[in-house]
């Protein structure tokens, strides 16, 4: 598993180093998760007074930095943390689902339970698990 999510933040970095930004609103439009959603659930939350409409990026290493409008709405830079929290959350479900197979051969779908085991047995994900719970294992197929 290690050697896959080594691999994935590797081609993370490269798809973000040269995504090509030619406006602030090409910025804006380019990810994959609905910003009116992202904005909604940033205000549900009662620490969170009022969203900015640009945060400046003060990281060297980030490839909006190298652009001359190096400005970036707080929501757009919280859906890309969105995105790719989910991209490794499923890779790591991914990786213990095919764990699964060797039980399981005819599984070809992620389950509950490998999204479980993926939050269980990785520590930045403990903020999850009262969540998910412990799931019981998935009975053996039958004859």
């Amino acid at each position: 598993m290690q050697a896959f999510l080594k691999k994935f933040w590797k081609e993370q970095s490269i798809d973000m180093e040269q995504l090509e930004i030619t406006s602030e609103q090409s910025f804006k439009t380019h990810n994959d998760l609905p910003l009116a959603r992202i904005k909604r659930i940033m205000k549900s939350d009662e620490d969170v007074r009022m969203i900015s409409a640009r945060a400046r990026v003060k990281s060297t290493r980030c490839p909006f930095a190298a652009h001359s409008s190096a400005q970036a709405e707080a929501p757009v830079l919280f859906a890309k943390a969105c995105e790719l929290f989910i991209l490794e959350l499923t890779l790591r479900s991914w990786c213990y689902s095919e764990q699964s197979k060797r039980v399981h051969p005819a599984r070809k779908t992620l389950q509950k339970e490998d999204i479980s085991a993926a939050i269980h047995k990785t520590e930045n994900f403990d903020f999850l698990v009262d969540s998910v719970g412990r799931s019981a294992p998935p009975p053996p197929p039958q004859p």
